[in-house]
């Protein structure tokens, strides 16, 4: 019994954990630098994912952040949801060679995305097919039960 979850508890823990441990990297946008949007911190990222091949890997947030100075002022060379679909398609194909799980979760911030809260999960129907088994977008908040 968990002295900080009664078992009747939604959060009490139902299994015991696996002997096999779970690398799971979490990582929050914004994943470009203030100055320019060209996503180096997305870059670096995803070197890490390739270098250390996580299980899972959750980025969180905004992807293109209106608060942004280009975005702010309009100076995006793209429409928002073409610098974002653009983001994601780079983040997607930077984890494939991992073969990582990749969650997708949304921010307030994010500019080409509902501001609502709670908020629905990314639309992303350009998903290509053999990833969708390895792509899980989710809304915000959500609860993930990993392994």
């Amino acid at each position: 019994n968990s002295p900080f979850f009664p078992q009747n508890s939604p959060f009490f823990p139902q299994n015991s954990l696996s002997p096999e441990q779970r690398m799971v990297l979490v990582a929050c946008g914004p994943f470009t630098p203030s100055d320019s949007v060209a996503f180096e911190p997305l870059s670096d990222l995803l070197e890490v994912v390739a270098r250390d091949r996580p299980d899972v890997c959750v980025l969180f947030g905004p992807f293109l952040d209106a608060k942004h100075e280009q975005v702010e002022s309009c100076q995006l060379l793209g429409s928002f949801s073409d610098v974002f679909r653009l983001c994601l398609r780079t983040i997607i194909e930077g984890t494939r060679s991992a073969g990582c799980q990749l969650v997708l979760v949304p921010s307030l911030r994010d500019v080409s995305h509902d501001f609502v809260y709670p908020q629905p999960p990314f639309a992303f129907p350009d998903l290509p097919k053999e990833d969708r088994a390895r792509v899980l977008l989710v809304p915000e908040p959500c609860t993930l039960d990993i392994d």
